[in-house]
């Protein structure tokens, strides 16, 4: 067993030490990525758009998630006892019940209070407006769906719930901010270790569209100004009406209408149908409409459908986004990344790019400690993986500990890195005496030069860890 051993560390070492296979830097976290990505205010306000959720999970194999501003602790229990905060942990599960009889099982509650309030503004301010938002951008980033949908962020007589605008408002300033390195910048720092307890790693996402649905009287005024669609229309793989799909998956919210969901669900579903002949009876408009609210994507229509123009390069916003504001360019290259990188995008943000900054990049750390230092490639997505090649030139005596090295890129826009350097450690005296040290990284794509990143680097005694 022994020989076996040390042949198998032997072999190990020999094929390592080859460096023919680069070494694969891990992705975003497929498990999350989703086709859609709902976010309304309180438990059963997905049931507003179930039936096209059952058309898009069933019969368009797409993954949805949703997200609830609240867990609906100010509502009425119209089934059993329990109010405020018991009846909260009563809604959450009816939520997770409900969205489990469609298969979705990605759901997130933001933790806002349940705000009885006719104002935006109220709700806003009760569900902790920045603190809410930072979720929200944390979850597209995570879940990087390519539609949002939710409620329309407007007063119109029926919809009336300040709640409801409030997720509408949470989400379209989570559109935006997705994807813009400026907005919650620790989400998006990345290469850093495994037991990193403060920076995410997230990825930045650019949702392609975005769409509303409303609960006002008067459904009509929102003919033709988005994807229509029948809630009548049968599954073909469930052989069912839409409708009757999502009604079945709202019986578990019986704190809202337990006599309706009793009604109902006591019915076969032949009765059912006979029963809902009548389209006035329907709980859903017939058809039903998703509100276009605005695209990232050339040539899209307003009653286009949703998934329409979503297809194709990951990168597929940067050209457009430079076409209307003449802001973006994209290239292959290395740069510094971390803090360096985001106050490169927060200068331009911010128009302060005449601030002064260092001419090289730099730091001072203890000696004897490891110094990392974040890289981003930027690059476009190819057919397959592109492979980079990374060499680091250190002072005598420092030491290459990660990152150095042939590494296969996931197919993304920008990919954050990382070098580690070990650096010795050094007396008291040695360090006073020492002079700042210049440490440069190379990259190379395909035999070509994409960067060249330099660091100066003090020495101290002590100080705040990197």
């Amino acid at each position: 067993m022994k020989r076996f051993s040390l042949l198998f560390g032997l072999l190990l070492a020999a094929s390592l030490a080859t460096g023919q296979e680069p070494q694969k830097i891990k992705g975003p976290d497929e498990r999350y990525k989703v086709d859609i990505l709902v976010v309304v205010a309180h438990p059963d306000d997905e049931g507003a758009v179930t039936p096209y959720l059952a058309r898009a999970i069933y019969d368009l194999h797409k993954t949805v998630a949703v997200v609830f501003g609240t867990r609906g602790g100010s509502g009425g229990n119209d089934y059993r006892r329990e109010h405020g905060p018991a009846m909260a942990d009563v809604r959450e599960i009816e939520a997770r019940q409900a969205c489990a009889k469609l298969g979705i099982d990605k759901v997130w509650f933001l933790g806002g209070k349940d705000t009885a309030s006719q104002n935006v503004l109220n709700s806003l301010a009760n569900w902790g407006h920045g603190q809410s938002l930072e979720e929200m951008v944390r979850i597209v980033r995570l879940t990087r769906p390519e539609v949002i949908i939710t409620w329309l962020p407007g007063i119109f007589i029926g919809e009336n719930h300040g709640d409801h605008q409030a997720a509408g408002v949470l989400a379209t300033e989570a559109f935006d901010l997705a994807d813009d390195s400026t907005a919650f910048p620790a989400q998006l720092a990345g290469a850093s270790k495994r037991l990193e307890p403060y920076l995410e790693n997230l990825t930045p996402w650019q949702p392609k569209k975005i769409y509303y649905f409303s609960d006002a009287n008067d459904q009509k005024q929102f003919a033709g100004k988005g994807f229509a669609y029948s809630v009548r229309e049968v599954s073909p793989s469930q052989k069912k009406p839409y409708w009757l799909l999502a009604l079945r998956a709202a019986e578990p919210h019986q704190t809202q209408f337990p006599d309706e969901i009793h009604r109902w669900s006591s019915l076969s579903d032949e009765e059912i149908q006979k029963a809902m002949s009548d389209p006035n009876k329907l709980w859903w408009g017939e058809p039903e409409t998703l509100i276009f609210g605005k695209a990232m994507v050339p040539g899209v229509k307003a009653a286009d459908d949703p998934f329409v123009g979503t297809e194709g390069s990951i990168d597929f916003h940067t050209e457009l986004r430079a076409t209307i504001i003449g802001k973006e360019t994209h290239r292959i290259e290395l740069r510094l990344g971390g803090p360096w990188d985001f106050y490169r995008d927060f200068r331009k943000r911010h128009n302060l790019e005449s601030l002064p900054q260092a001419a090289t990049p730099e730091i001072a750390i203890k000696s004897g400690t490891t110094l990392m230092v974040p890289l981003i490639i930027d690059h476009l997505p190819a057919v397959g993986a592109s492979t980079v090649k990374i060499t680091v030139d250190t002072p005598q005596g420092w030491r290459v500990e990660y990152g150095e090295g042939s590494f296969q890129l996931p197919i993304e826009k920008l990919t954050a890195m990382r070098v580690d350097i070990a650096i010795p450690a050094l007396t008291r005296e040695a360090v006073n005496s020492s002079k700042p040290q210049e440490i440069t990284v190379h990259a190379e794509m395909d035999g070509k030069p994409i960067g060249v990143v330099k660091m100066k680097v003090a020495l101290q005694n002590g100080g705040v860890p990197q």
